[in-house]
């Protein structure tokens, strides 16, 4: 049912300093290895770089990388537009989904599928639409989706649900998920966090939260807290812990 993925390594960031359009600089020396099979939570304050950094991972022309580097199993991205970094295998899970109108959810997924397939072989209409629908059972959407707008009229449960299906549709090599918990009941959490650990491949996976809620249900094997724009502290699940207990300012 899903489409397989070029054998990948890992996602390399060294030294990387970012900044706004505007000059104001966020990151300042981050350096960050994320090995296929890994799952790496990072944390911080609000204002300390997390989204920052999912947005420069990705390509946001609102970010300006100034110094460092982005590889994908030895190949630079840091340049790149982010359609070609989505064919080289990364994938971003927006903190606030947009609505988009007039774009059919199952054409714009499908397309995105065709041009990120690492053997170039395209998926007819009904095929795919017979994947989806197999696919959005699972992650408990009616038939209707593919008939929809992205995102258009979802919930914001619904619209974090989507993300996940759209990752679990196209199976990138690197998934970065900008709070994927954010707004979240507790039941749509661990919908959520369920429907991540059951995607049955392997890579490698950037959680970014504030609490370590959603980490009860998603075990990372790094934690990282991320504060003004550098990492300073790593460890093991214990991290969130103690984050927990202490708070960020006793770090």
């Amino acid at each position: 049912m899903n489409m397989p993925k070029a054998p990948g390594g890992s996602l390399v960031i060294e030294d990387l300093h970012v900044s706004t359009a505007a000059g104001d600089e966020i990151l300042r020396g981050l350096s960050l290895t994320i090995n296929k099979g890994e799952k790496h939570a990072i944390m911080g304050p609000n204002g300390g770089g997390k989204s920052t950094l999912a947005m420069a991972l990705m390509g946001h022309p609102d970010y300006v990388i100034n110094r460092g580097s982005i590889t994908i199993d030895g190949n630079d991205i840091t340049s790149l537009s982010p359609d070609r970094r989505a064919k080289l295998g990364l994938f971003l899970g927006f903190q606030y989904p947009v609505e988009v109108s007039g774009v059919n959810f199952a054409n714009f997924l499908r397309l995105s599928a065709n041009e990120t397939a690492p053997d170039g072989k395209k998926i007819s209409p009904i095929t795919f639409r017979k994947m989806l629908q197999a696919e959005a059972k699972t992650l408990g959407f009616s038939d209707e989706l593919p008939r929809r707008s992205l995102n258009q009229g979802f919930s914001g449960g619904e619209k974090k649900k989507a993300e996940i299906l759209q990752m679990a549709m196209l199976r990138p090599q690197f998934a970065i998920l900008d709070e994927p918990d954010s707004g979240l009941d507790v039941d749509a959490l661990r919908y959520i966090a369920a429907s991540i650990n059951s995607l049955d491949y392997p890579f490698g996976l950037v959680l970014i939260t504030h609490h370590r809620r959603i980490l009860d249900y998603i075990k990372p094997d790094f934690v990282h807290v991320l504060k003004g724009g550098r990492m300073i502290r790593s460890g093991d699940a214990k991290l969130a812990d103690e984050i927990e207990r202490t708070g960020y300012e006793a770090l």
